[in-house]
């Protein structure tokens, strides 16, 4: 039997509940190939269970965590182009619109 909406409200609340009661103190986290220690960047660790913590290096104490499903959606939703930023309006050719993809390099 299929579960309602109810009972997958519950159960990712529950999922949510136990990802953020993981002590993370001793992972290794990860930033893109090529970045600097000095330079702002997007850092991810790998968690029990598929799940990923992800931060920003400019706010370590700052950290997001996801799910396994949550993860894999987001990153196929990037490589799919769903987050492709548009330049800002009057920006030109030097705005700071682009891909994730683009940005993650």
């Amino acid at each position: 039997m299929a579960e309602t909406a109810e009972e997958i409200k519950a159960r990712k609340e529950r999922e949510k509940d136990e990802l953020y009661a993981l002590d993370i103190s001793g992972v290794e986290w990860h930033s893109a190939p090529g970045t600097e220690e000095h330079e702002e960047r997007v850092e991810i660790a790998h968690l029990p269970e598929g799940a990923v913590a992800m931060r920003s290096s400019l706010d370590p104490d700052t950290v997001l965590r996801y799910t396994e499903a949550e993860w894999h959606a987001f990153v196929l939703g990037a490589r799919d182009g769903e987050f492709d930023l548009e330049p800002a309006p009057g920006a030109g050719e030097a705005g700071t619109g682009g891909t994730v993809a683009e940005a993650a390099e």
